[in-house]
């Protein structure tokens, strides 16, 4: 059993040296700088204020790498899809993550969080689609479904399937970081899949 407290932040990339390669699995979290990424990882790990939560989206600048249970690695994404970033940082994000992709070796799982309230927008598409052209697997998680009807959850899913054109095979997992609602499942798919 993995213990999930026991989690550590190694370090922040901010340039494709200082990338993490060393032959432990990488659970790759990526969405939009508003869509809670930070809060489902604190979720996951059952930890306050691990993952920072910023009042401003767009904090997450950098490729961050937390070591679980010195086992496998959170690799968080900057945010993306944040209109008030200026021109040349998103020219930076763009070849940051250009780079991050470029080694699909590296990725053991892709999450990719989005909201559970809306249709994905077409950065989300964006993203599923670098996700996908790695031919690692990727689950997503629709974030924020205690907002949502009974109705609207069972909705949900197939617009965020069809609108991110997802094959078959990828789940979508209605996730609540506030209410913990499917925290047990998402973990199973990341032991699961990452360990393979």
């Amino acid at each position: 059993m993995m213990n999930y407290h026991n989690a550590k932040f190694i370090k922040s990339a901010a340039a494709p040296s200082d990338f993490i390669s060393d032959g432990l699995p990488q659970v790759v979290f990526a969405g939009k700088s508003n869509v809670g990424k930070s809060s489902v990882i604190n979720r996951l790990l059952n930890r306050k204020n691990f993952a920072r939560v910023g009042a401003t989206p767009g904090k997450t600048v950098h490729v961050n790498y937390f070591l679980i249970d010195g086992q496998i690695y959170f690799t968080d994404l900057p945010g993306y899809g944040y209109a008030r970033v200026s021109a040349a940082e998103k020219q930076r994000w763009g070849k940051l993550m250009e780079a991050f992709f470029a080694r699909p070796d590296a990725i053991s799982l892709g999450v990719l969080i989005v909201d559970a309230r809306h249709k994905p927008t077409q950065d989300d598409v964006l993203m599923a689609g670098w996700f996908l052209a790695t031919g690692r697997p990727m689950i997503v998680a629709a974030n924020k479904c205690d907002k949502l009807s009974a109705s609207e959850k069972a909705a949900c899913t197939d617009l965020i399937s069809e609108t991110l054109t997802l094959p078959a095979e990828i789940p979508v997992l209605l996730f609540s970081a506030e209410k913990g609602t499917n925290r047990e499942a998402l973990l199973k798919e990341i032991v699961d899949i990452a360990k393979r």
